[in-house]
């Protein structure tokens, strides 16, 4: 489902995020992401839906090579990809359902379909009551499962989460987890980056580590 290949990425005027990463992740499978800040995590993720190209290497994703794919062509990777980021990246003047909404738009559904899927998916997380809210109405945790919400809603195969349940409480860490183990039991190829040691330890779960860059540890779950 994604293979990674010698992969080098230099960003201008710095040394190298990535150094000579090669690495497969299986069609299905859930891995955690780890290492400390500024590993190259982030960098990573970006470099799976298109938003970075690698200085040097090939990256496939479900068959296709993404180091050769033109900019028109992206949007049809991405349609494949669902990204929950660090910052969420809701728009505060839209309501919960419109910024769902967005990502079927895109895609060309018809809004009556809209509706009724935003409205499935959200019922899943329990935000359906605040389906007609602004994000800034929205406490963090609310936030992040909106941003799930929009990542999940057309059921991609793979889901990159980067640091999905940072600075939320215990409680919103377990429902955003929940989410994602659930999206995973129906077929979804998920990556989650993160900083959360208890996270990792408790989902028992294949874990790859970066260290500047390098790819130091690729680990079964125990």
């Amino acid at each position: 489902m994604i293979q990674l290949h010698n992969v080098f990425m230099s960003y201008q005027g710095d040394g190298a995020a990535l150094s000579n990463v090669t690495l497969k992740i299986p069609k299905g499978e859930f891995v955690f992401l780890t290492g400390v800040s500024g590993a190259g995590k982030s960098t990573l993720l970006k470099l799976l839906y298109g938003a970075l190209r690698p200085t040097r290497g090939q990256i496939v994703i479900d068959g296709v090579n993404v180091t050769k794919l033109t900019s028109s062509q992206l949007p049809f990777l991405r349609r494949k990809v669902g990204v929950v980021f660090q910052d969420f990246k809701l728009l505060p003047s839209r309501t919960v359902l419109e910024n769902v909404a967005l990502t079927l738009e895109v895609m060309g559904w018809g809004k009556k379909d809209i509706n009724k899927r935003v409205y499935h998916v959200l019922k899943q997380m329990g935000m359906e009551h605040k389906i007609n809210s602004t994000p800034l109405r929205l406490s963090g945790g609310e936030q992040q499962r909106v941003a799930l919400a929009r990542a999940l809603v057309n059921e991609p195969k793979i889901i990159l989460a980067d640091e999905p349940t940072g600075n939320l409480d215990e409680e919103s860490k377990e429902i955003v987890l929940s989410i994602l183990r659930e999206a995973n039991v129906r077929g979804s190829t998920v990556v989650v980056a993160t900083h959360d040691r208890r996270l990792i330890d408790n989902c028992h779960k294949r874990l790859i580590v970066l260290d500047k860059g390098r790819l130091v540890e690729d680990a079964d779950a125990a």
